[in-house]
């Protein structure tokens, strides 16, 4: 237990370090998530003349709920992957005695406490643009939005890291990442709650991953009303698909590669 612990916090405090170098990016990152705060402004305004089912003041909440949870679960594990079977810098990490996959997990997340600076300028500078959508969370939705949202970054990360498998087979794996995106985009509430969409369609969408990486950690904390258990069921049934399926195809594509790219 000792070993474990002591490998964590050397992952972790390895890995804040090397984010730290990068302040400046990492500002860039943050601002390049501001697309729910657009969004918010079109919504809102709807709301002043459509009957939608939620007021403004819901929609302000809500999409800063998003622009929160998207800085909280933001996965790029496909690129770094897909460069190191391409420049076959895998090799090094296979010589560990250590999974690759935990080197990407400590990355990930060493960034979230580097980003967390930003992410509260983000929140500060929300509330003084708009006083009157300013609101407190019990601890009660805290506890409950960081258990959520936690579970919601383990299902993006594994979602992305088995399409990141493919990157043993093709030097191309992010173009598959970039289909996966549109889905993301259109069918996670990103662009508009998952509860303004027509029920037939509603139904099936929930039965994807997607609206439980970002509508479902996003309605949590907006006090919207959200079936909690039943979200969490989905997100761990998808986690085990996609835990499986990658590694699956990670003993596939050991075989497969060369050290030198697929």
């Amino acid at each position: 237990m000792h070993r474990t612990l002591r490998l964590i916090t050397t992952l972790l405090s390895t890995y804040y370090a090397y984010m730290v170098e990068f302040r400046a990016e990492l500002l860039l990152w943050a601002l390049s998530g501001s697309l729910p705060i657009i969004l918010m402004g079109i919504w809102t305004e709807a709301a002043a003349t459509g009957n939608f089912g939620m007021d403004a003041l819901q929609f302000a909440r809500y999409f800063l709920s998003v622009a929160i949870t998207r800085q909280l679960t933001v996965v790029w594990v496909i690129w770094e992957f897909e460069r190191e079977i391409i420049e076959g810098k895998l090799s090094m990490k296979l010589l560990q005695p250590l999974d690759p996959g935990w080197h990407h997990v400590a990355n990930h997340v060493a960034e979230r406490f580097a980003r967390l600076p930003f992410i509260l300028m983000l929140v500060v500078l929300f509330f003084l643009l708009y006083p009157q959508s300013f609101w407190m969370p019990s601890l009660g939705t805290f506890l409950t939005y960081f258990m959520v949202v936690a579970s919601a970054f383990a299902l993006q990360f594994t979602m992305q890291y088995t399409i990141a498998m493919f990157a043993f087979w093709t030097e191309k794996a992010s173009s598959l990442q970039e289909f996966s995106f549109l889905m993301y985009l259109f069918l996670a509430g990103t662009i508009a709650p998952i509860n303004l969409f027509p029920e037939d369609i509603k139904r099936i969408v929930l039965l994807l991953p997607y609206p439980y990486l970002i509508n479902f950690p996003a309605s949590v904390l907006s006090g919207l009303p959200i079936d909690v258990p039943h979200g969490l069921m989905m997100i761990y049934g998808w986690v085990a698909v996609f835990f499986g399926l990658n590694r699956w195809l990670w003993r596939k594509g050991i075989k497969h590669y060369s050290g030198m790219g697929a």
